[in-house]
């Protein structure tokens, strides 16, 4: 009688390990994420990283003093891409890597020096503590660039939302 019950649980117990490793091995799992931007290869913080009152997230662009036209048409879109958070600008932040003080100051930005080699005009997403999460490219063609962007509003509409619900 006792048999029965310690086999079925063995059962239950074998029978998720046994699937999830077949999963694996078989490459069942999905090919692609739900996220529109590419994680970062390794780790990056900014080191002198100022949590900005509430601010759950920040959009940085790296606009090092070498980058002219591509910064400005990513400055005009993330402006665009602030205006369009609507409700949720209260929880984001801007931010600017790796441009010189001597330049004009922007309004409404924060500035950062960040030693790792990233390519201009890139957009970034910092979570609270500094770490960099998430990297949007910037390209040439405007279709794949307000494509990129709208991605990038998505996600941090996503991490937003999962940030009230914990």
């Amino acid at each position: 009688m006792i048999q029965r019950p310690l086999g079925i649980f063995i059962v239950c117990c074998l029978v998720p390990l046994v699937l999830a490793y077949t999963a694996i091995k078989l490459d069942w799992l999905p090919e692609h994420t739900t996220n529109h931007g590419q994680f970062l290869k390794s780790e990056l913080r900014i080191p002198s990283w100022q949590p900005s009152g509430e601010q759950l997230w920040t959009i940085a662009i790296n606009a090092p003093d070498t980058c002219e036209a591509p910064c400005e048409q990513q400055f005009q879109a993330l402006d665009n891409l602030y205006v369009a958070l609507g409700k949720h600008q209260k929880d984001v932040a801007l931010a600017v890597l790796n441009r010189a003080l001597v330049k004009a100051p922007l309004v409404n930005y924060q500035s950062y020096h960040v030693a790792a080699d990233l390519p201009p005009a890139s957009l970034y997403l910092i979570d609270h503590t500094g770490l960099m999460v998430l990297q949007y490219q910037y390209f040439a063609e405007q279709d794949k660039n307000r494509a990129e962007q709208k991605g990038l509003l998505s996600d941090l509409k996503k991490l937003l939302k999962y940030a009230r619900s914990s």
